[in-house]
């Protein structure tokens, strides 16, 4: 049967996270990418400020990382890691563990930011019970936190938007508050000055429900999916130690700010904080391959080694852990990082993406901007007739104007790729400028 599909019939797929019935009347196509530049199906270019979706962080269509995955796929395009192996895991382990905070010796490979997620929750909770500790079952999440789409990373995820639908999915999971102040905090440059007292939050619930409930806490360090929300100073390491003291385990969820973002190769590098579990997603491998990764520290892997030699002892994982294609990716990207610095290079920047964020004030309904590393936000009055529309349409303007950001509630992020230049930030602000003075 010769079955024909119009290649302009938009129908057919359900997009994510996605108002499709919006979006397809006016679709927003690309075609091409190269550097930090889209290209649309009508040829027009347009500026990535949102580094794909968080994960391009070292620019589209990098020569290292095409050539790693077209070798890779000459020379063994699959194999289990299941009671097997291949080289490419083991040698991408060794070359992330080389980077990693310290006292992070032992990798896990998922294949999303979703999946790093359930695996750390999974693993925290294993981990008491091979402790010992087996009534350690309960996870702590935060309000307006995002840890992926599946089971456990929705229950522990705080946005309201992404649980209304589901139920009560997880049971035994509680939320601290979230960190947003504006009343205190607004237009602050880098972390705020007021709010570390809401890591104590930890504690009410640990009154609550007692820490031998209490497996693990997961938090962002900087909450990047619900418009950047930045910890306050000293936050961090409050929950740290409230952690410690209550044998909780700390999972950082570093699907975005890993590789780079902050302007270090992780964000427990930039706060200076050493938590149990880090997942990690996105940009190992520039966005290419779908691939993710928790990084795991040793007392804790080592909790599951004291069985009989032949035995499972992490009965977990995935058909495409370390899978050879996304390995491949993953070790060209990291060859691509250390040629250009791309680890640290948003510490250069930094300081002028943050005058350029923040000539933003006082344009039209804008009430915060924040920023950190690599990224920024702009937060705008919300219109209570339509929540959510005015960023929106700022989105919609801006794409129009070349330029792709990224909308969440009436919040505005923006996270571009590490390889941009001022002249390109020049560019990125110089049109989101002109959106927001002209925009209704």
């Amino acid at each position: 049967m010769n079955i024909q599909t119009k290649p302009n019939d938009l129908a057919a797929f359900w997009m994510p996270f996605s108002a499709n019935r919006q979006f397809k009347k006016a679709p927003r196509l690309f075609v091409e990418a190269k550097g930090v530049h889209y290209i649309t199906d009508d040829g027009r270019r347009v500026l990535d400020g949102t580094s794909g979706l968080w994960c391009v962080n070292a620019g589209h269509c990098r020569p290292k990382i095409v050539e790693a995955i077209r070798k890779q796929a000459e020379t063994l395009d699959f194999a289990g890691t299941f009671q097997m192996g291949h080289t490419r895991a083991f040698e991408l382990a060794n070359r992330l563990t080389a980077i990693a905070p310290k006292g992070f010796e032992h990798v896990f490979f998922t294949n999303s930011g979703s999946e790093s997620v359930e695996t750390a929750l999974k693993m925290a909770i294993a981990y008491h019970r091979a402790k010992g500790n087996a009534a350690k079952v309960r996870l702590i999440g935060r309000e307006r936190g995002y840890h992926g789409v599946n089971f456990g990373g929705t229950s522990v995820g705080g946005i309201g938007g992404n649980r209304k639908m589901f139920g009560t999915l997880v049971g035994g999971v509680d939320h601290l508050r979230h960190t947003h102040d504006l009343s205190r905090n607004a237009y602050a440059r880098g972390e705020p000055e007021h709010g570390a007292e809401l890591a104590d939050e930890l504690e009410r619930i640990v009154a609550l429900h007692d820490a031998s409930t209490i497996a693990a806490v997961i938090v962002e360090p900087v909450a990047c999916s619900t418009g950047v929300l930045i910890p306050p100073k000293g936050y961090l390491k409050r929950l740290e130690a409230i952690c410690r003291k209550h044998d909780i385990l700390l999972i950082a969820d570093e699907v975005i700010t890993a590789f780079g973002r902050l302007g270090t190769p992780f964000a427990a590098d930039y706060f200076d904080i050493s938590p149990d579990l880090i997942t990690t997603a996105k940009a190992i491998t520039n966005g290419t391959i779908p691939m993710g990764a928790v990084f795991v520290k040793s007392h804790i892997h080592d909790a599951f080694m004291n069985g009989p030699e032949w035995m499972i002892d992490f009965f977990h994982g995935y058909t495409y852990s370390g899978h050879p294609m996304a390995c491949a990716a993953s070790i060209g990207t990291l060859d691509t990082f250390a040629d250009e610095g791309l680890l640290t290079r948003a510490a250069e920047l930094a300081p002028y993406w943050e005058e350029r964020m923040h000539a933003l004030k006082g344009l039209p309904h804008v009430i915060d901007i924040r920023n950190i590393g690599l990224i920024g936000a702009v937060e705008f009055e919300p219109d209570p007739a339509q929540p959510g529309k005015r960023a929106f349409d700022r989105f919609v303007q801006a794409f129009e104007q070349g330029l792709l950001v990224r909308q969440t509630g009436d919040i505005i992020a923006l996270s571009p790729p590490l390889i941009i230049t001022k002249d390109e930030i020049d560019q990125l602000f110089d049109i989101f400028a002109k959106v927001l003075k002209t925009a209704n």
